[in-house]
């Protein structure tokens, strides 16, 4: 049994609340080019951005008839990872294929 002392002291015990804010987004774009072909385009978006075939081919009409499409809209480091593999894969297959990133 515990015996209450009769002290005055009183321990105030505070609570911080942080709150984290959600990642900066940023869109990965890819551009148009004369030289590049559309089934590598294609080939891009099903094996780096996980597209299926039908939207893969919908994106590569995009970037073919208005200059870009967006591949994906992921967070700073993951889409700078993929703009990094698109370059790599595009130089590896000689090709000037552009990534860009834009923040959403």
């Amino acid at each position: 049994m515990s015996e209450f002392n009769g002290g005055d002291s009183v321990e105030t015990i505070t609570r911080q609340r942080i709150k984290v804010a959600p990642p900066s987004m940023y869109k990965v774009i890819l551009l148009n080019d004369d030289v590049t072909n559309m089934d590598f385009v294609v080939a891009i978006l099903k094996s780096i951005f996980q597209k299926s075939h039908d939207e893969a081919t919908r994106i590569m009409l995009s970037i073919h008839h208005s200059g870009s499409g967006v591949c994906g809209i992921y967070p700073l480091e993951i889409a700078e990872a993929k703009q990094a593999t698109v370059k790599k894969r595009a130089i590896a297959e000689g090709f000037p294929l552009q990534c860009v990133l834009e923040k959403e």
